[in-house]
């Protein structure tokens, strides 16, 4: 793996790439609130509060949030990562919409996870576009 993050060190990233350090600390928070919100979401769902569609779109988030970093660092594939994110995003903009109606606080307690998952889709489209 170490190779991997060696590769990732050395595109070339714009202006605004935050240092390498600063994205564990910010992944641990931001976690630590999709555990809770999903985990919420899911326990709706099994005592039937809400309807399969309203949970679909924050299995399809981790399922796109989980595939970044094998696809980015272990296939070392801009192009396939820059998708995949944008797969984050959207689902995670489905999922605040469609909880919403349900419970506000789920969505409100994943508008970090929004800010920061929209700061990262910029910063890997231009990666992606920088190391063309």
């Amino acid at each position: 793996m170490s190779q991997a993050y060696s590769w990732y060190s050395q595109l070339k990233k714009p202006f605004f790439a935050p240092p390498s350090w600063l994205f564990g600390p910010v992944w641990t928070v931001l976690y630590i609130l999709i555990a809770i919100s999903y985990g919420y979401v899911g326990y709706l769902f099994f005592t039937k509060k809400i309807p399969f569609i309203v949970l679909l779109p924050f299995i399809l988030n981790l399922i796109f949030n989980f595939a970044f970093t094998p696809i980015q660092f272990g296939l070392k594939n801009n192009y396939l990562a820059a998708i995949d994110i944008l797969l984050v995003v959207g689902t995670l903009v489905w999922a605040i919409v469609s909880i919403f109606p349900y419970v506000k606080w789920v969505s409100f307690i994943n508008i970090p996870y929004l800010l920061w998952g929209t700061f990262a889709t910029i910063l890997q489209l231009t990666v992606t576009w920088l190391n063309k």
